[in-house]
């Protein structure tokens, strides 16, 4: 999946629940834990909400409700002086004794991902000259980061047992262990690649 990229949150958000529903998961959102903004359960809401069926007096109900078995935790770090003093959580959808336990009260998988992308993709590290300055070139530079990540880095977290005596494991990347591909690509054949564009009617 590519990222979702926006002028602000409110925008990242919305579009990250769209590429969500289009290609991954249609019935419901999955379960989600993000920081203290509200960009993300309101996103979810507008996304996957449904509005309460009509019971036949007054006006019809248009406010989409989150459904039953929704999961969204958000994790708040509060600061001063630029340090870290204490972390609080709140459950937004969910039953709030079975989400935190479910999703960890803690962001480190998220903060982990930002911190490798920042690491292969300079236009993402701020306060830099490489930071990007037009949105073309950062969707650019971070769909090339995708591709590489997914495609041509092997994860020692997704490395199999090997059957061969030469060595003891067999590499991996995120695409291998999709199913998507049966080999770790090379930078040559990520460029020469001939992507297929969408319909535009699809």
């Amino acid at each position: 999946m590519g990222r979702a990229i926006g002028k602000n949150e409110e925008e990242v958000a919305v579009a990250m629940m769209l590429q969500i529903k289009n290609r991954c998961n249609p019935i419901e959102p999955p379960a989600i834990s993000s920081d203290g903004n509200d960009s993300y359960p309101e996103a979810m809401l507008e996304t996957w909400g449904k509005s309460p069926e009509y019971a036949g007096r007054g006006r019809p109900p248009t406010r989409k409700q989150p459904q039953p078995g929704w999961r969204c935790l958000q994790v708040t770090k509060h600061r001063s002086g630029g340090r870290l003093i204490r972390i609080t959580h709140r459950v937004v959808y969910g039953d709030p004794n079975e989400v935190p336990s479910f999703l960890g009260l803690n962001t480190a998988y998220v903060e982990r991902t930002n911190l490798t992308s920042r690491q292969m993709n300079g236009r993402m590290v701020r306060k830099t000259l490489s930071f990007s300055k037009e949105e073309e070139m950062l969707k650019a530079s971070c769909a090339l980061e995708d591709m590489v990540y997914n495609y041509g880095r092997p994860l020692k977290s997704l490395r199999e047992e090997s059957n061969s005596d030469q060595r003891q494991w067999d590499p991996r990347s995120p695409a291998m262990a999709a199913g998507i591909t049966d080999h770790i690509w090379t930078i040559d054949e990520m460029m020469m690649l001939l992507v297929v564009p969408e319909s535009i009617n699809a």
